[in-house]
Order: structure tokens, then C-alpha cells, then sequence
């Protein structure tokens, strides 16, 4: 498979070294000192752009890879928003962007574990639940993208919460804390508390190297498949 990058930080490189050892081929770097080769023909002709950079360029890089004719696959957060619905538009009208929060393999099953709990839960109402999350200092957002998924899983099964906020008492909201230390690839944790008792799961990332080989496994998917594709498309859980 021909792959081009969009974004070469630690884990554009780390996509690059797991991608190479898969077999694939590198066909186009760009970072922000290349913009112009988003209009070469090695761009052109990679199957899938797999794109890791900040969210105020994302959509724009997304826009650039479609008008190629080049799928794209990425975990770049915080554009859904603005650009949301002109996202799915787009993909609807035969472009293709596999997003995710996350994708590690081990968060895609935690993911999964916290879905099912959440269901049970909302039938205990004497158990509140909360999150905390913990990333390395260089990460300025928060909370995570994974966090925002996860939560909005919670939300989306259990009644009694309507949403999740930050720094907030309000029983009605899912609380969500961050911490931000060391160089941490990532910590989310969710607590069920009650008088008798505490339920805890937790997912804890040993480095980003899951993450940037889930990107790879996402990419090979994308090459097959069309339209706006998730991680709960590649695994059926």
C-alpha cells in the first residue's frame, strides 16, 4: 500500500518506522515547511494519507488529500465542531475519512468494556461516576480526545447524566479531571463510586507506539472500505 504522511512529529515517525516494517511504502512526507506538495503527483498517487497534526489545520488538510483523490485516516481532535457536519457531507458525496479519538487496539477494547459497564450502571443509581485523565506536558488540550469519547459513551447510556463538564459539582454531569505530567503517552481511568463500594477501570498506555501501529491497522482498512469509518467499524465489539 502507498502511503503518504501529513504531519511528522514523534508519531508521524513512529507511523512512518511501523508502516515500513508492514511493507508499505512512503510515498509523500509533508509537514509545515511542504505545504506545496500537496499538489505533487507522489501525494497523488498514495491510497491513504494518514494525518496526525493540530486541529485548526485539519480540516484544511483533509480538503487538500480529497481533491487528490486520496483517502484520508486521522486522529487529529478538536475540529468536529466547526467542520462536523461539512465532514460528513463530504463523505457522503463519496470521499473517505476514517477519525478516531484513539487507536490503540487496547483502547478500542476498553472502549468497548466501558459501554457495556456504563449500561449496567444506569441501573444503580446509588453509584456516581467520574473520570480522570493524565497525558504528557507537551499536550495543551483538555480534556483528551479519548476522554471526550469515553464520556460521551457514558452519557449516552446511563440517564441520569446529561453530559460531562469539567470542574463541575452538578450531579446531573460526568466530571472529567486532567492532569498533565512528566511524559505520560496517556492515562484515562473511570471510578463508579458508591457508600458500599468503588468499581474502577482504567486504561494505561506504556507508549505511543499502539497508537501509531492502530493508525497503520486503520490505514490498511481504509484502503478497502469508503466513507466517514470509525474505529468501532474496524473492530466489532
Amino acid at each position: 500500500m502507498k502511503i503518504a504522511l501529513i504531519g511528522y512529529g514523534k508519531m508521524g515517525k513512529m507511523i512512518e518506522e511501523i508502516a515500513r516494517s508492514r511493507g508499505h511504502e512512503i510515498v509523500s512526507i509533508i509537514d509545515i515547511d511542504n505545504q506545496q506538495d500537496f499538489e505533487s503527483e507522489s501525494f497523488a498517487s498514495a491510497d491513504v494519507a494518514i494525518e496526525f497534526t493540530a486541529p485548526q489545520v485539519a480540516y484544511g488538510n483533509y480538503l487538500k488529500a480529497w481533491a487528490k483523490g486520496v483517502k484520508v485516516v486521522s486522529g487529529s481532535t478538536g475540529w468536529m465542531n466547526d467542520h462536523g457536519d461539512e465532514v460528513r457531507k463530504a463523505c457522503s458525496e463519496g470521499n473517505t475519512l476514517f477519525w478516531a479519538s484513539n487507536f490503540s487496539i487496547g483502547v478500542a477494547i476498553f472502549s468497548a468494556v466501558n459501554r457495556y459497564l456504563a449500561k449496567i450502571m444506569n441501573q444503580f443509581p446509588q453509584y456516581d461516576v467520574e473520570m480522570e485523565e493524565t497525558h504528557h506536558i507537551h499536550k495543551l488540550d483538555h480534556p483528551s480526545g479519548t476522554a471526550i469519547t469515553l464520556a460521551e459513551e457514558i452519557v449516552e447510556n446511563i440517564d441520569r447524566k446529561e453530559a460531562w463538564a469539567e470542574d463541575t459539582t452538578d450531579p446531573k454531569l460526568l466530571r472529567i479531571d486532567h492532569i498533565r505530567r512528566g511524559e505520560v503517552p496517556g492515562i484515562h481511568t473511570i471510578r463508579y463510586d458508591s457508600d458500599a463500594d468503588i468499581i474502577t477501570i482504567s486504561h494505561d498506555a506504556h507508549s505511543r507506539r499502539g497508537f501509531a501501529l492502530g493508525a497503520v491497522l486503520a490505514a490498511e482498512y481504509t484502503k478497502e472500505h469508503n466513507g466517514l469509518l470509525t474505529i468501532s467499524d474496524m473492530f466489532k465489539f
